[in-house]
């Protein structure tokens, strides 16, 4: 019995040893961060660049303050991933190289985030607890946020109609970085969905046939190939009878499905033409995976990665459960 015992022991020794000299091997493959200037900080009030700092830096900058668990392989090696997909996405040590455009949205995206909790995750802020963001946090971005919109929306009372979708011949389409290219076939295709945001927009969104055919049948997880969703997003004015209306035209979004062109994205290619002369957004084909899926991925997961879904589309589960209750 004693043998026994001993032989429990020394497996278990054992055991520990290969788990220490395991543990203590994987640190000569541990590679730190790679070190990146800071380019040009965020120009913001010092409130608010207190919050980004405290619950955005650990990631989205070049100003990582790693504690000791952070920096210990495989903890570490998780760190480095998410922070390089951060910097990525947005890095505030590189605000300088942005657009005030570009300012703008990123800020509306960082709200977004925050006011649909998604934002510090929650594996950060249970190693940084002071990165939790609170309501009052959220409504100081707010404030900011909502100061950079270059839209007034008085300013533009005088449209009494929407201004036009632009129309230009099939041969000057705009094309996308990654290969998408413009149509305003989508001005004949179903209304799916209507929406107003916080930086004083109207959106109307439009499906095509696959598109609409999928929400109707509830059909969407995943959205079959071939579903295209367009956005067209006018400034908000208000009319002499203070009712609010659809101003400026300001751009048109497209989403492609097609989960073998665009794996990095989800399945989904994205584009965005802006003004009157359908401006393409983005330099290379990266801009989507810098900036359009990272918002989609983490707000819209459970409608397949889109944005204003129709209700109806959970009609079923609805009925059922107004059935069950009663």
């Amino acid at each position: 019995m004693e043998a026994i015992r001993r032989k429990r022991k020394q497996r278990l020794y054992l055991a520990l040893l290969g788990i220490i000299s395991l543990f203590i091997g994987i640190q000569f493959f541990n590679q730190p961060l790679a070190g990146k200037p800071i380019t040009g900080a965020i120009e913001a009030p010092k409130e608010v660049r207190a919050i980004l700092e405290r619950s955005c830096y650990g990631c989205h900058s070049n100003e990582q303050k790693l504690n000791w668990l952070e920096r210990t392989a495989p903890v570490s090696w998780i760190v480095k991933k998410d922070v390089n997909r951060a910097r990525e996405v947005l890095n505030f040590s590189e605000w300088g190289k942005y657009s005030p455009a570009e300012h703008e949205g990123k800020m509306y995206a960082i709200l977004n985030m925050l006011k649909a909790g998604k934002m510090p995750l929650s594996p950060y802020t249970l190693l940084h607890p002071t990165a939790k963001i609170s309501k009052k946090d959220i409504a100081v971005i707010n404030a900011y946020t909502l100061s950079l919109s270059r839209k007034d929306t008085t300013a533009n009372s005088s449209f009494a109609h929407p201004e036009a979708i632009p129309t230009i011949s099939e041969e000057r389409f705009s094309v996308s970085p990654n290969g998408i290219k413009y149509t305003d076939a989508f001005k004949n295709w179903k209304v799916i969905s209507m929406s107003t945001l916080f930086d004083h927009s109207i959106r109307v969104i439009f499906g095509n046939e696959i598109a609409v055919k999928a929400i109707e049948e509830e059909n969407f997880h995943p959205w079959p190939k071939g579903s295209l969703v367009v956005k067209a997003v006018w400034e908000q004015t208000e009319g002499p009878d203070g009712e609010l209306r659809a101003g400026k035209f300001i751009n048109a979004q497209f989403m492609v499905k097609d989960a073998e062109q665009y794996k990095n994205t989800e399945g989904w290619g994205f584009a965005k033409f802006s003004g009157q002369q359908l401006i393409p957004t983005g330099k290379t084909a990266l801009f989507a995976q810098q900036s359009c899926i990272s918002c989609h991925r983490q707000l819209a997961e459970s409608t397949g990665y889109l944005f204003d879904v129709p209700l109806k589309v959970n009609r079923k589960e609805l009925i059922s459960k107004i059935i069950r209750h009663e």
